[in-house]
Parts: C-alpha cells; sequence; structure tokens
C-alpha cells in the first residue's frame, strides 16, 4: 500500500511538473508570436505588408501603375494627418518619393508611429520602401506642422507574377497611433520649412 502511495504521488509531481512547462511554454509563445508573425509578414509580404530595400532595380519597366495613398489618425491622437499628393502614377522599378504632412494640433508635445499595408495585400511582396517616416517614430511639439518622405519602388516583377501581373493599381495605408508613453522618441520630426529626415 506504501509502495502505491509512493508511486502515485511521484506520478502527481511528474503531471505538475509537466503542466508547469507547458504552461511556462504557452506564456512565452504568446509573447513571442507577435515579433514572430511580423517577421513572417515582412519576409513574405503577407497581410499586405511592404518590404524594405536598401537601392531601387536598375530595370524599370514600361508599363504604369497607379500608386494612391491612404492617411489615418487612430482614436486618441490629437493630429492632421493626410497625403500631399492622393495618388501618382509610376513605372514599377523607379524611384519615387512622396509627402504626407502631419500637424500637432494638442497643446503638448505628442510621438506618434505610423503602421503601414498595401492593398491589394498580394501586391505587399512587391512594395519597396528605401526611406520613410514609418521606420521611426516621430515627435511634434504643440502646433508643430511637418512634411514626412517616402522614398519607394514597386518591383518590376509584379508585372510577370501570374498572381499579380493584373494589378495595376495600390494604395499604400498609414495608420498614426500614439507611441506608448514609456517609448522615448527615436526622431523628431523636422519643421515644415523642411523635409522630415527620411531614414
Amino acid at each position: 500500500m506504501a509502495a502505491a502511495s509512493r508511486l502515485h504521488n511521484r506520478r502527481n509531481g511528474t503531471t505538475v511538473v509537466l503542466l508547469v512547462f507547458i504552461v511556462a511554454g504557452m506564456v512565452g509563445l504568446s509573447f513571442a508570436s507577435v515579433p514572430l508573425y511580423r517577421l513572417f509578414c515582412a519576409a513574405t509580404g503577407f497581410g499586405g505588408t511592404t518590404q524594405r530595400a536598401e537601392t531601387a532595380p536598375t530595370r524599370i519597366a514600361a508599363g504604369l501603375l497607379t500608386v494612391r495613398f491612404d492617411a489615418q489618425v487612430a482614436p486618441g491622437l490629437d493630429w492632421e494627418f493626410h497625403p500631399l499628393k492622393s495618388a501618382i502614377s509610376v513605372h514599377p522599378g523607379a524611384q519615387n518619393q512622396v509627402f504626407f504632412r502631419a500637424v500637432n494640433r494638442a497643446a503638448a508635445p505628442v510621438t506618434a508611429q505610423a503602421v503601414y499595408n498595401v492593398t491589394p495585400t498580394k501586391a505587399g511582396i512587391y512594395f519597396d520602401k528605401l526611406q520613410c517616416f514609418c521606420f521611426n517614430s516621430q515627435t511634434l511639439g504643440p502646433g508643430q506642422s511637418v512634411d514626412m518622405g517616402v522614398v519607394f519602388f514597386v518591383d518590376p516583377d509584379i508585372l510577370t507574377d501570374p498572381g499579380t501581373s493584373e494589378v495595376r493599381s495600390i494604395t499604400l495605408s498609414y495608420t498614426m497611433f500614439r507611441a506608448p508613453e514609456a517609448a522615448s522618441p527615436t526622431a523628431s520630426a523636422a519643421p515644415r520649412s523642411q523635409p522630415a529626415s527620411l531614414n
């Protein structure tokens, strides 16, 4: 009887240890899932995630695409935010630059971060940014206005990929969110008289 009780206690102890490891593993995976998902989206263009490039391609395609621009401000952020041009025509492979204007209407400095995607989502893997205000958070003083730039190109392979060859219009969308209070500003925006740094 004592041997059976010891065996039962040992099994219970093993089960408890196993359950603790399972719970710890699940908690660890829950924290790792967001960065892993972002990494997956950045690598594949999934969900309209754009790509980041160091240089534009040397080949410029003859076809034309329309790139439209959209800007939103999340609730709780007292900013105006809009593109200076609503759309442009681009040759795939050609480098392009556009600007978005942000105005802080609050009575205090505010730091914000832009989140972006493209539609149709299948075009995300072909939309490459060389420089973008969205790579860093932006801090604007009370009433400050700034024009923030994006330098991008659309990969010419979009025209030959059977899954995207019919795409003739792409929309680049930004939503500006208030940065978490604990985060320190990583880039301050320049006054309107000069464009913000694109790095």
